[in-house]
């Protein structure tokens, strides 16, 4: 347990209010070697959940002050350990909710401003939005206009955030985290409702999470994800879904995770198989995932419009289907 807080904090707790002035004296007093530890983490998350009014440099300090400690000051500086992850969602929700707006923007800060987090982190992230959306919980939910069951435009945007911040401008791939998350949530809104940058990027990212299951070189999750112009302007066909640039990139590679599962396998197939050793472990995990796609979609009992847009890609842009796709394939899409 960290020690009881010295009596700056604790009066400042006290009186719910965090102006510039306090600011600057937690700056040169509590705070002033400028390196934050465990104990002064922890009165920081305490200050914040007190004060009922604070200013932005009180947000500023805190975010900032409060990544440097996750992100920097344990080797190897800028990886977020599992411990540490596990700290920090730990201390700052509540029943899986993050309890303030400054610390969900603290959250994400640490997920942009590292060079490595757990992949629980960013799912975590992802979560606050569904609770928001599905549950009216959450800072996402207070004060806002977020209508119950629907995912809007202004909760897309933060979604695509927080899954730049993870990824950020490196070639990383979706994650089975994520993609369980995007499902979930896809699963439990409200269709008809849905603000069509959703459908965009839920369809984007399972195909970026396929391709790096597969192990193919994806692209930046900032370029496969971007929001495409193509929402602004009338439906061109599956494909467009994608946009020029990444179309070509995720049809070649759609088509590459189907082709090693045909029945009866071409010998230039299993020589490549024999001399490529790094491609059969790609394709023993291809296996579960392939199978984890058929068992998730529709699992809800319905079939989602983005899912069957989905499935439509798959069935035209790859000729060599796994059998336990090709049933969904059929009647679905």
């Amino acid at each position: 347990m960290p020690a009881s807080p010295p009596p700056t904090i604790a009066a400042l707790a006290a009186s719910g209010t965090i102006g510039p002035d306090d600011v600057r004296r937690l700056r040169g007093t509590v705070y002033a070697n400028g390196v934050v530890c465990a104990e002064e983490a922890e009165w920081a998350i305490l200050l914040d959940e007190a004060a009922t009014r604070v200013c932005p440099d009180w947000t500023e300090f805190f975010i900032g002050s409060l990544t440097d400690y996750v992100v920097r000051q344990e080797p190897p500086e800028g990886y977020v350990s599992d411990a540490n992850a596990a700290w920090l969602i730990s201390r700052i929700s509540r029943d899986g909710v993050v309890k303030t707006s400054s610390e969900l923007e603290l959250l994400i800060k640490v997920l942009e401003v590292s060079v490595s987090s757990p992949p629980s982190l960013s799912a975590f992230a992802l979560r606050q939005v569904a609770s928001a959306v599905i549950d009216g919980q959450g800072p996402l939910a207070d004060g806002s206009e977020l209508q119950p069951g629907v995912i809007g435009a202004a909760e897309v945007a933060i979604l695509r955030r927080i899954l730049f911040a993870f990824g950020g401008d490196g070639a990383i791939g979706i994650t089975r985290e994520e993609a369980e998350v995007l499902f979930d949530l896809n699963d439990r809104s409200l269709e008809a409702g849905n603000d069509v940058a959703w459908s965009d990027l839920f369809v984007k990212a399972i195909a970026n999470f396929l391709m790096a299951s597969k192990g193919y070189s994806v692209l930046s999750r900032r370029e496969a994800l971007r929001r495409e112009d193509w929402l602004d302007e009338p439906p061109r066909g599956v494909t467009a879904l994608f946009g020029d640039m990444t179309s070509a990139l995720l049809a070649n590679g759609l088509k590459g995770i189907w082709r090693d599962w045909r029945e009866e396998e071409t010998a230039q197939a299993v020589g490549n198989r024999e001399a490529l050793a790094e491609i059969q472990a790609a394709e023993v995990v291809t296996s579960d995932e392939v199978r984890w796609l058929a068992e998730r979609i529709g699992r809800d009992g319905v079939i989602h419009e983005n899912e069957r847009a989905l499935l439509r890609f798959l069935r035209e842009e790859s000729p060599d289907i796994h059998p336990s796709l090709r049933t969904l394939l059929d009647t679905a899409a």
